[in-house]
């Protein structure tokens, strides 16, 4: 089991077990757990891509002890924000990659962890892209023209 706390306070405890995987799957249409690569994309691939669907998986997972607290989806999505979605998704892979490897599933262990190496390097290339972006190429290029053809700003211009 793993535990993350929420932007409230809340602690909250994942456990991946059969019962789990079949609560998600009556709250969640289209989402079994135990058949992560099925689907185009893969269900694999909508989890660590769909921040919202993964919300609602990881809700589903802790809704017994939301019940007691009396504490409804939406409320726990507000709880969930910054570092709280960051460790509510490392505790959902990490508990998700245990039960498959005591299942003796290593094949799918070994995908999750591939799709979440994917998904960084994938981050990691955008955000380098993002940095060496020469923005006024960019306009220019969209306007037809180089930035130095551009006609002068009006602020820049006399009166006439």
């Amino acid at each position: 089991m793993r535990t993350f706390t929420d932007n409230a306070g809340r602690t909250w405890t994942i456990a991946v077990t059969v019962d789990a995987i079949k609560r998600v799957e009556g709250l969640i249409a289209g989402v079994n757990l135990a058949k992560l690569m099925v689907g185009d994309p893969p269900l694999l691939t909508r989890l660590e891509t769909d921040i919202v669907l993964l919300c609602d998986v990881i809700f589903a997972l802790v809704k017994p002890q939301a019940d007691q607290l009396g504490v409804t989806d939406e409320e726990f999505g507000r709880a969930l924000g910054g570092d709280a979605i960051r460790l509510a998704h490392d505790a959902f892979w990490e508990e998700l990659i245990d039960f498959f490897r005591q299942l003796r599933r290593t094949d799918t262990a070994r995908a999750i962890k591939k799709q979440i190496s994917l998904v960084e390097a994938t981050v990691a290339a955008i955000e380098q892209q993002v940095e060496t972006l020469d923005v006024e190429q960019v306009i220019a290029t969209a306007l037809g023209g180089s930035a130095g053809n551009w006609p002068a700003s009006p602020a820049s211009s006399p009166d006439r």
